[in-house]
């Protein structure tokens, strides 16, 4: 039998953010959690976080995770017991089973903190227990915790923030996103979520869901089709894509098993996720001795839980020892309040309300407020985030305090561009990608972007780069003008491009080319017979047809010319426009001798 002061029941932000407060005030704290690893969700979770500094904002999952680890293990009051599972709450005590030995310990806390998270919701279409069908959470466990590809063709069922981060760090992976699949009339995440998916050139359907996944041992295929105003499928609309994965990011439904057999009143709260605990503003559950923190209490974003874990944990502390610093509390709760006050947490709001909180809303500042053509050939932000999300990394960042957020935390960031500098700070830390770098070159018909960049291979300056749009599509090839590397891993790549395409560039794809991949494939030449070329001193399209017979054979260069061109500008630090074409010569396409000497009417001639 153990008795420790509390026992955490799970180490997401919540659970880790409770026992660091419990610990650090001297209570003897259990910490007990599932996973291999502390953290949660955290510890797969590669994106960076919005909400503000105190809180994490643009760091990354796993490095917060890894954060609140090292806060919590310096405290000698605490043990983390991995890879165990509570097995029930039971009137004589809590049975935790360590998974790996087979073995049981039974605690006695004097209060518990259930931070148990939320499960997966799951979608009911024909062949749903095929091989290749994955929640969004198993997904990003294979690829960010375990290094494994869950396909290389995927179709992401649901638009909400999940779905989206996920797709866009399948891309990262590798993986080709065919399709993000929505039910809905409009998408469900944040729309600086759902523009860096688009850049990647993901196609969001909207009113479409999945029927069924095809194929017999694993998944081949899926059904897709639209979707009516009762959301019933539209069978003529039907088509399918060929995928070998299909991922589900619907929604998650708060895990409230254990608070329940604890006794706490549970009621149902669409709003909140589903069934949730009936608590009060301190996280007390209406079970004796028990409190809840995180998804299990209404699903919202990991920083809220972190607060909630923390006043959680506070409460505990003025349970057992009489008081607490009551000035963190009322801080904490201020900055709930202020989180939940924007347009985006407007269902969450109602949600409490049905709680019986008494919850209050704010007018939030959203569009475009800011004027950057007004400054021409500046080097200078632009800033692409016009909705009311709790954010402000641009404005905390800024080292000239050119950029503003304000006391909403909600509201759009606006920038006094006399005072800016220019240093791109603001776009490597920005969460949601969503602010980019403009300056109109002096005496050229050309600019200068800076596009936000996380994929690798990280381009060299010189690289020749497909320039791509809002949509991810093809505007025209840029040189690298210049590269810079975060430490957070959000680099910086500035591409020269044409000035009427600079509010249009939003994205980047590098120009590969294998070497030994034919150019020319009428004259068997490939990407090493060129570039040696090249460094033999043959620089112009010409010299290299001569010496090559490059774009000589039957297809008159339709293939190989463009082509290239690209490694020629790659090895000679010249744009394409700088670049002679070369020349066209007749015949176009492939002529005989006999068919012009057979010419019709010649005869008349």
């Amino acid at each position: 039998m153990h008795s420790p002061d509390l026992l955490v029941i799970g180490a997401g932000p919540a659970g880790l953010s409770a026992a660091v407060e419990a610990a650090s005030a001297g209570l003897d704290t259990v910490v007990v959690d599932e996973g291999v690893t502390a953290g949660g969700q955290l510890v797969k979770q590669t994106h960076k976080f919005f909400g503000n500094e105190g809180f994490f904002a643009s760091v990354r999952g796993f490095e917060i995770a890894r954060s609140l680890l090292e806060e919590l293990v310096d405290f000698e009051n605490v043990e983390i017991f991995q890879e165990s599972s509570v097995i029930g709450v039971y009137e004589d005590g809590i049975p935790v089973l360590h998974l790996p030995s087979d073995t049981t310990r039974l605690f006695r806390p004097k209060r518990v903190v259930v931070a148990t998270g939320a499960s997966e919701k799951f979608l009911q279409f024909e062949n749903n227990d095929l091989p290749g069908v994955y929640g969004a959470g198993a997904v990003q466990t294979l690829m960010n915790q375990f290094g494994i590809m869950p396909g290389k063709n995927v179709l992401m069922i649901g638009s909400g923030n999940i779905g989206l981060i996920v797709s866009y760090q399948l891309v990262q992976a590798g993986v080709n996103v065919k399709a993000i699949v929505e039910i809905a009339d409009r998408i469900g995440g944040y729309e600086v979520h759902a523009d860096k998916v688009k850049r990647l050139g993901i196609p969001v359907l909207l009113k479409h869901t999945v029927t069924r996944a095809l194929g017999v041992e694993s998944v081949e295929g899926a059904e897709i089709c639209e979707v009516d105003e009762k959301f019933s499928p539209i069978p003529s609309t039907a088509r399918e894509l060929v995928v070998d994965t299909v991922c589900i990011a619907v929604g998650l439904n708060p895990s409230v098993e254990l608070i329940a057999q604890a006794g706490g009143q549970i009621r149902y709260v669409a709003e909140l996720g589903g069934y949730v605990p009936v608590r009060d503003e301190d996280m007390r559950a209406t079970a004796e001795g028990f409190f809840v923190a995180g998804d299990v209490s209404g699903i919202e974003e990991a920083t809220t839980a972190m607060i909630e874990g923390r006043i959680a944990g506070l409460s505990v502390v003025r349970d057992l020892k009489g008081s607490t610093d009551e000035n963190k509390v009322s801080r904490l709760k201020k900055e709930l309040v202020g989180f939940r006050n924007g347009p985006i947490s407007a269902r969450v709001r109602e949600g409490l309300q049905k709680l019986g909180f008494d919850v209050s809303s704010g007018e939030s500042r959203t569009g475009n407020l800011n004027n950057p053509q007004k400054y021409r050939g500046k080097l200078r932000p632009i800033i692409e985030c016009f909705e009311a999300i709790p954010c402000n990394p641009c404005e905390t960042s800024c080292p000239t305090g050119a950029i503003v957020v304000g006391g909403n935390i909600n509201d759009v960031p606006v920038i006094d561009y006399d005072k800016c500098n220019g240093c791109g700070i603001c776009m490597t830390k920005c969460p949601g990608l969503a602010i980019f770098m403009l300056q109109e070159l002096p005496d050229e018909d050309s600019a200068l972007i800076g596009i936000p960049y996380e994929f690798i291979p990280l381009p060299s300056k010189g690289d020749q780069v497909h320039l791509l749009g809002r949509q991810g599509e093809m505007l025209a090839e840029g040189t690298v003008q210049r590269v810079f590397r975060s430490p957070h891993k959000t680099n910086s790549v500035y591409v020269k491009t044409p000035l009427e395409l600079a509010d249009k560039v939003r994205s980047i794809r590098p120009v590969l080319q294998e070497d030994n991949a034919f150019v020319c494939r009428c004259e068997e030449l490939t990407v090493s017979d060129i570039e040696a070329a090249i460094d033999e001193g043959y620089t112009d399209f010409e010299e290299l047809r001569r010496k090559l017979r490059i774009s000589m054979g039957p297809c008159g260069g339709r293939t190989c010319r463009l082509n290239a061109l690209r490694i020629l500008s790659r090895k000679t630090g010249k744009s394409i426009e700088e670049l002679s074409f070369g020349v066209l010569r007749p015949p176009s396409i492939p002529s005989t001798l006999g068919s012009i000497a057979r010419q019709k009417g010649a005869e008349d001639d």
